[in-house]
């Protein structure tokens, strides 16, 4: 009954985590200060960063099946 071991993410993937968790955080922050140009600015960074993010995983995806 061995169970898998998880694999390690990566550096990029761990930097990319840390930088959405950044922007989110700066956009809240400036948000909160009525800063709404730093606000809106970061909160589009890190809609980027998530889109990065997603489109990196299903890119993953498609190459572990297979279809590249």
């Amino acid at each position: 009954m061995d169970q898998p071991t998880p694999a390690k993410p990566s550096l990029q993937d761990i930097l990319l985590r840390a930088l959405r968790i950044a922007a989110s955080t700066v956009a809240i922050v400036e948000l909160l200060r009525n800063n709404w140009t730093g606000g809106v600015l970061a909160a589009m960074a890190w809609v980027l960063f998530t889109q990065v993010e997603r489109l990196r995983g299903s890119a993953d995806e498609d190459i572990d099946n297979g279809s590249r």
